[in-house]
């Protein structure tokens, strides 16, 4: 069966190239539309100036077609006139003329009618010189029958077949008419050919009912052709097919060369710019002449050396922020040694002074830590904005370190009266990625949680995909107002700027997991919405250097107000399929051991819903 199958199969095989052709083709046609300005242009033209030479074409064919038909209708009705009158003439002539023999049936003046009708053909036939033919035959009764009459049986010229090329209303039409009357009709004829087949051609015949020596009456024809005016139509349309080509080239060619000037400052704009993105500020255009385009060229490059001036001016004054803020954290570490010495000796003995000088020492103590952490995460900031942070990549377990920063944040919560919940997967979360700078964006994301919390649980979430691992921070607090959540990383910026701080964060925080995240090739992404709290998310992939393409845990938790189908006051709303989850029921409550749900978020631009498993919980507040 393998043999008969593959010439089906062979075939199959070509149909499927040839139709992957097409459609590259087809791709690359839409792709030159949607980059190319000068492509569209010419193809518009293109287009546009053939329908346009089309539609004039088909308008001149028809007026001409029309002429030749009315000129020829017109000779061939003349013709024919003056083919009649001769007719009428000679049966006159016949019909006057006397015998010595009484006249007898058929007979007029000693001729034979059939005789007659013969040779009337003939010598009407032999002036047209083989541009028209002509046919006799009898007349057609009331009914539209052909009379019986001996003798008037269909004579021709030029093989016509008279019965079947002349319409029978025609026919009809002069059989009580004493004039001439026309109609177009397909003139058949007998080829000689061995077969005896026919030929057919289009034409004009032109009838009349006239009288024959013997008294009786026959039908003549005059059969035209339309052979020369087909010629004529012929040449007028390859010339028409001809000239329009040209002119569609023509006009295609300026079109091309037009929008060529136009396009080619464009162009030649559009990569500067490209190299003045990628920091070439160098880079100028070369405007020719005083037209407009010109113009243009010379207000790019004005702008273009404008930008460069601020650029530089910009990049110098970061840069001497940069050191400024390199160099002052240095200085100051100096006097902050001995500050620090001096205030651990005070905080040390702070039970033998004045109640009111060792509360001044603990306050001193607090405040020199807050300096401490401040200093450390300007220098920090200062590494990320020269480029100098280093990634010092190992393999680890999310697991672990999410463990050793909710026991270092467990006294927190306590105070703050509410437990951390940690859910993690069963299965190890290896990533390759700097454990000293991944401890601290965690420990950043709890802190803050807790800290916002309002007293209520935090959920830490750990996720691991194929290509991926994930941590998310739940907290059931004040939450982020609608475009915030973009906002929390900026340097020193806070949702509240009157909430007096507990811990004395720096405000820098965020700002530093961010470039953290950011080193690793990861997201850090923060949802939120009043009064329902919020959730951070970090991303990280597997392989140091690798992609992401997904989050494996969603970034809008799945007790949102809008997963729960309910509206910012709290109010049920009718939810929209494919947004039904399910997760802990308030905050606070114990999480069920085991939940499914589905969220949105796995990528920055929230691709859509993804599945994800939460497993047995660990109690933060109970150990």
């Amino acid at each position: 069966m393998s043999g008969p199958a593959s010439p089906v199969r062979r075939g199959w095989s070509v149909w499927t190239l040839a139709l992957r052709r097409v459609r590259g083709g087809i791709g690359r046609v839409v792709t030159m539309w949607r980059r190319s300005i000068q492509f569209r242009v010419v193809s518009s033209t293109l287009v546009l100036s053939a329908a346009v030479v089309i539609l004039l074409g088909v308008i001149v064919v028809g007026q001409v077609q029309g002429g030749l038909l009315d000129a020829k209708v017109a000779g061939a009705t003349a013709q024919a006139r003056g083919g009649f009158q001769v007719a009428r003439t000679q049966a006159q002539t016949l019909a006057t003329e006397t015998t010595r023999s009484t006249p007898q049936s058929g007979t007029a003046g000693g001729t034979d009618v059939k005789d007659w009708l013969t040779s009337l053909v003939d010598q009407l036939a032999s002036g047209g010189k083989g541009q028209y033919d002509v046919a006799v035959l009898s007349p057609l009764t009331a009914d539209g029958l052909p009379m019986n009459t001996a003798g008037y049986g269909p004579r021709s010229s030029g093989n016509v077949l008279a019965d079947v090329s002349v319409p029978r209303e025609l026919r009809t039409e002069i059989r009580n008419r004493s004039g001439a009357a026309y109609q177009f009709t397909t003139i058949v004829r007998e080829t000689n050919g061995a077969g005896g087949g026919q030929s057919s051609t289009p034409g004009v015949v032109v009838g009349a009912e006239l009288p024959d020596p013997s008294g009786g009456r026959y039908q003549l024809f005059y059969f035209f052709p339309f052979t020369p005016e087909e010629k004529t139509l012929g040449l007028v349309r390859g010339t028409l097919a001809t000239a329009g080509v040209f002119l569609v080239l023509l006009l295609v060619a300026i079109a091309a060369l037009v929008t060529r000037q136009v396009v080619t400052p464009v162009r030649m704009a559009a990569r500067i710019a490209e190299r003045l993105a990628a920091g070439r500020l160098e880079e100028r255009m070369r405007p020719t002449g005083e037209d407009d385009l010109a113009r243009l060229g010379s207000s790019f490059n004005k702008m273009a050396s404008t930008l460069q001036n601020k650029i530089r001016q910009l990049e110098d004054l970061s840069r001497m922020q940069r050191r400024f803020v390199s160099d002052v954290s240095h200085e100051l570490r100096t006097p902050l040694t001995t500050v620090r010495m001096a205030a651990d000796l005070l905080y040390e003995a702070r039970e033998r002074f004045d109640p009111a000088v060792g509360r001044s020492a603990e306050l001193l103590q607090t405040q020199l830590d807050r300096f401490e952490a401040l200093l450390s995460d300007l220098l920090e900031i200062s590494r990320f904005d020269a480029g100098a942070a280093v990634l010092d990549a190992e393999s680890i377990d999310l697991r672990d370190l999410v463990t050793r920063v909710v026991e270092a944040a467990e006294p927190l919560a306590e105070r703050r009266g509410g437990r951390i919940v940690v859910r993690e997967p069963g299965r190890p979360c290896v990533a390759q990625a700097d454990p000293r700078r991944i401890d601290r964006v965690l420990r950043n994301l709890v802190v803050n949680a807790v800290e916002h919390g309002e007293g209520h649980d935090v959920v830490v979430t750990v996720g691991v995909g194929d290509d991926a691992v994930a941590v998310t921070v739940r907290d059931h607090g004040v939450g982020l107002k609608p475009g915030e959540s973009s906002l929390v990383f900026n340097r020193f910026w806070r949702a509240d700027p009157a909430r007096a701080r507990t811990t004395g964060g720096t405000g820098l925080g965020l700002s530093i997991a961010l470039e953290d995240a950011h080193l690793h090739g990861g997201w850090l992404q923060a949802w939120g919405e009043p009064g329902g709290g919020s959730q951070f998310r970090l991303t990280l992939p597997r392989v140091a250097g690798g992609e992401l393409v997904r989050a494996p845990l969603p970034l809008e938790p799945p007790d949102s107000r809008a997963n729960r189908g309910l509206d910012l006051a709290g109010t049920p709303y009718r939810r929209s399929p494919g947004r039904a989850s399910s997760g802990p029921k308030a905050p606070g409550a114990d999480a069920p051991k085991t939940t499914r749900g589905t969220g949105t978020g796995d990528t920055p631009d929230d691709l859509g819903p993804v599945s994800y498993k939460t497993y047995p919980t660990k109690e933060g507040g109970g150990r």
